[in-house]
């Protein structure tokens, strides 16, 4: 289980201990000798296993530093799991220097795309759709490609990607490695990897790996929202993530909570990806406990911490309830689900009691508490200036606990974007750090700030 079992350089291995990787997970365990062999992998893992380390550090051994082309593509269904994995990515590359990592995905300006791609690229981390534009165009090549990684596999095919793949797949060496890691694998993602992995390592973790401990709790109601507020008084989560089943049902609950001093956004399709961004950002950073959200819009977002999860809806399929609660109860933590539904709704809740460890209670059962209200523990502040002016998370805090004078405890979350950043404060001192902020300077520099 220890990474100095494997042929890596002492350099890589030196990173890895600084990164606090002392010993390998499972799956990295599994998968790595046959990576670092070359070896087609077919990987089974869900979400949080360690499978971004296991192909990232299998690509970057490979490597050749010297040679400025593109030589492995991540393809990943989502823009923010794609973001995810150019981070982790770069992370583990610190062990070298040069080694260049292009994010690809829509959402971005591909203009500026161009010019990152004309200065060439080792690895492109990008969505389907995007990475085929640039094919097509001509401004991407991977005729020097030698290591192909399909990440989430099930989500990409339930996302309807098989074809813009298909349409890729015309651009890459047939002489390649191929790696697929998926949660789970259907007939279809089989399929799939059946056309595109050769005497492929079958790595399988699923049924080593600890299940979530999740607390399932479904109520029968004929006020989905009274009953939803009364759960949120009882059960006081730190976040949550309310699922319902159209966009206009996401955008109206989130409406609704808002309006009774419970503090919600919502993330559906309509949303640019701006807009996306901004709630997901807030979201994260804690300056929103409660994220209403469609199965789409949800798809690639990744909470390490989530409290609880909330079928305000039922949804269609048994798979998609277990995707849906799957987000909470991770990494040893106690989770909790609760799924609403009617009296209408009882035919399809029969299949629910399948399991003994769900409890099945009537809303009547809970305590009134319709007075009851939200409040995020953080405030948002955005900083128009980020990575394209070589600002840094280190910055920003330098610059709120010397100059402005809070406390480091009253900073959370910053992430750094192209062109803006985003702080999380503790709301009783967003004015005082909003106020410095307007007036001071972060290296020297003013920046327009603003409350998100």
């Amino acid at each position: 289980m220890n990474f100095s079992k494997l042929p890596l350089t002492q350099a890589m291995l030196t990173n890895l201990d600084a990164l606090g990787y002392a010993k390998m997970t499972a799956v990295q365990s599994a998968a790595l000798p046959y990576i670092l062999q070359g070896r087609d992998v077919m990987a089974e893992a869900k979400t949080g296993s360690g499978k971004t380390a296991a192909f990232g550090i299998g690509l970057l051994h490979n490597l050749d530093v010297k040679k400025f082309r593109v030589q492995s593509l991540v393809l990943c269904p989502t823009r923010e799991l794609a973001d995810q994995v150019a981070k982790e990515l770069r992370r583990l590359a610190r062990f070298q220097h040069n080694i260049k990592i292009l994010m690809l995905t829509g959402g971005e300006s591909f203009g500026k795309q161009l010019g990152s791609l004309a200065h060439q690229a080792h690895i492109i981390v990008g969505t389907p759709g995007r990475i085929l534009k640039h094919l097509n165009k001509e401004s991407l090549d991977l005729s020097n490609l030698n290591t192909l990684v399909l990440d989430e596999a099930d989500r990409m095919l339930d996302m309807g990607f098989i074809e813009e793949i298909e349409s890729l797949l015309a651009f890459v060496p047939k002489e390649r490695q191929t790696l697929l890691f998926s949660a789970t694998y259907d007939e279809e993602v089989k399929k799939v990897a059946h056309t595109l992995l050769r005497e492929a390592a079958v790595v399988k973790m699923t049924a080593e790996e600890k299940p979530n401990v999740i607390d399932e709790l479904f109520y029968e109601t004929q006020d989905k929202t009274a009953t939803l507020v009364n759960v949120l008084a009882l059960k006081k989560p730190k976040n949550v993530i309310i699922f319902t089943n159209t966009k206009l049902q996401a955008k109206e609950l989130a409406e609704e909570l808002v309006g009774r001093k419970i503090d919600a956004l919502a993330i559906h399709g309509d949303l640019e990806q701006y807009e996306r961004n901004d709630v997901l950002v807030q979201f994260s950073n804690g300056s929103t406990p409660i994220l209403v959200a469609t199965d789409v819009a949800a798809r690639g977002l990744d909470i390490k911490e989530l409290a609880m999860v909330v079928n305000y809806d039922l949804p269609h399929t048994k798979e998609t309830y277990t995707h849906r609660i799957g987000r909470t109860g991770r990494a040893g933590m106690q989770g909790e689900a609760v799924t609403l539904y009617t009296t209408d709704e009882l035919e399809k809740i029969t299949e629910y009691k399948d399991q003994s460890k769900r409890i099945f209670s009537d809303a009547d059962s809970l305590e009134d508490a319709q007075a009851f209200t939200m409040k995020p523990e953080f405030v948002t502040l955005v900083i128009e200036g980020g990575k394209k002016d070589k600002l840094r998370a280190g910055d920003i805090l330098g610059a709120l606990t010397g100059d402005a004078g809070l406390a480091g405890k009253s900073i959370g979350k910053i992430d750094i974007y192209e062109r803006q950043a985003y702080v999380a404060i503790q709301t009783q001192e967003s004015k005082k750090a909003l106020s410095y902020l307007k007036n001071g300077k972060i290296k020297k520099k003013k920046f327009s700030v603003w409350v998100l």
